[in-house]
This record gives C-alpha cells, structure tokens and sequence, in this order.
C-alpha cells in the first residue's frame, strides 16, 4: 500500500506537477504560483515527511519517494503531468520521466550523480542545516517576517535570500526543523542514490543550474549526456533553490519545455474512489 501525499491543485490548464527539494515543502513554490497557475493546473505536494505528508515506512530511497508520488497522482486522477522540480524533487522529476508519467521536466539542481567528495560536503551541510534549524526552530516564523531575517535563515539556499517570502523561510523550517525521519531521507535519497536508466527518458527535459548554488554546483550538467535531448540552462544569481532569485525565467523554461512536448493534451485517470 502506497503512501498518498498531501496535495493542493490550482489554476486550469495542463497539469504542472511541483516537486521541492529535502529541507523544504510546496510553500518554496510559492514566488511561481501566481504565474503559474494562470496557465497550467499546478498540482503541489508535500513530499514523504515533509510539510503535510507522513513519512514513509520503507526505506526513503528515491524509487520508494517516486512511488508515493505516482499513487497521489493516481489519486487525484492524473497521468503524464509536467514537472517542475528542484534537487531531490528534481531527481524525482527525472524518474517520472523515466517511468513515461512526465510529459516535460524542468530539473533544477537535480541531486544524484555527485562524487564522493561532493556527497561527503553536500551530506555534512544538510546535517548542519538539520541541527542549526531545530535548534532556532521558534524564532523562524518572527525572522520570516523581514528582509533581515530570511537573508539570515536562507542564504545558503538562494542567491538573494533578500527578495525570498515569508512562505520559502517557512517553507525551510518544514524541511529542515520540522520533517520526519530526516537522517534516513539523508541517507538513502541523496547520499546512496545513483540513477539509472536515463536514457529512457523520452520526454522534453531542461536541466537548470543556479550559478550562486553553494550547496551542488557540479552534478546538474553530468545528466547532459545521459538524458536524450536534454537542454541545459545555467541562472545567474540562482542558488540552489532559485525559486524567487529568478521567478521569471524559470516560467518562461516551464513554458518553453511545454511547448516542446509531443502530447497534443493532457492524459487523466479516472479517479480512485
């Protein structure tokens, strides 16, 4: 029996599935919303542990996070959706489109083909993250509320922490404060995660890359070669989670990756009683 994440849909169009990355939830989409929702569905979860989601009972690997997703979709009546995801999201963007359920994906800093050396660094920031944020977990609502304040909380996450919402800060203490079963995320979905079957992915794929990022700079255009037709878009002043460093642009690549995609419209499951 698979998990089914916690989900809210907006806007009407073609369905746009959003996918946060580990120390985050679906309030780190929310400089997009507004844009987005004018012209797709936008279907935005919780992954396992995070926000409004439980966590999963089986070992947190990227296949078993995949599955939780693939169920919600069932769920709530969707087939191949448009992906907009980041890190860990991002690989999980990557596959569903492996298993055919993506109609178009926008990865941005999708984790998984680090080296060893990075994945050491990368696993001992998330650790330090994890602690520093439980450990001023009651403040980051009042630091939420000012410039100040979220440059403080997210400054390793974003390349103008200053221009983040109240929403992103929020949204890091659900990730990093507030998640569950934390350190066996860790383990099994970012830092024992190799991906395979890449070259399966037969869908419009844009892969993005914050030139800010401080957290996984390198491995975002190691999926160049392994991703058939990947395109690859570098964002100046982006950090890892970029989401309001360039709100912009990264519409307009959801759009332009959507409107490379072969499917004349969208494909719906009936819905699980």
């Amino acid at each position: 029996m698979h998990l089914n994440l916690s989900v809210t849909r907006s806007g009407r169009g073609e369905p746009l599935l959003l996918l946060h990355g580990m120390g985050s939830s679906r309030r780190d989409f929310a400089p997009l919303l507004p844009a987005l929702s004018a012209a797709f569905e936008v279907v935005a979860l919780d992954l396992p542990g995070s926000g409004r989601s439980a966590h999963l009972e089986q070992r947190p690997t990227v296949a078993a996070i995949t599955d939780a997703v693939e169920a919600t979709l069932d769920a709530e009546g969707l087939g191949r959706v448009h992906v907009l995801g980041n890190s860990l999201g991002a690989r999980v963007a990557l596959e569903l489109a492996r298993r055919c359920r993506a109609r178009s994906v926008v990865a941005i800093a999708p984790s998984g083909l680090n080296a060893l050396p990075e994945r050491a660094y990368q696993g001992t920031g998330m650790a330090v993250a994890r602690v520093a944020f439980r450990s001023v977990g009651p403040l980051i609502k009042p630091l939420s509320r000012s410039a100040l304040g979220r440059t403080a909380l997210l400054t390793a996450l974003k390349g103008r922490p200053w221009q983040a919402t109240p929403d992103e800060a929020l949204a890091a203490r659900d990730g990093f404060s507030d998640a569950r079963d934390y350190w066996r995320t860790l383990l099994w979905a970012l830092l024992l995660d190799v991906p395979r079957g890449m070259d399966q992915i037969d869908c419009p794929v844009t892969l993005v890359q914050g030139a800010a990022d401080l957290v996984a700079s390198g491995q975002t255009m190691r999926y160049l070669p392994l991703v058939p037709g990947s395109r690859f878009r570098p964002l100046l002043a982006g950090g890892h989670s970029p989401l309001s460093d360039r709100p912009g642009t990264i519409v307009r690549l959801v759009h332009q990756t959507a409107a490379r995609s072969t499917d004349a419209a969208p494909v719906r499951l009936a819905t699980a009683a």
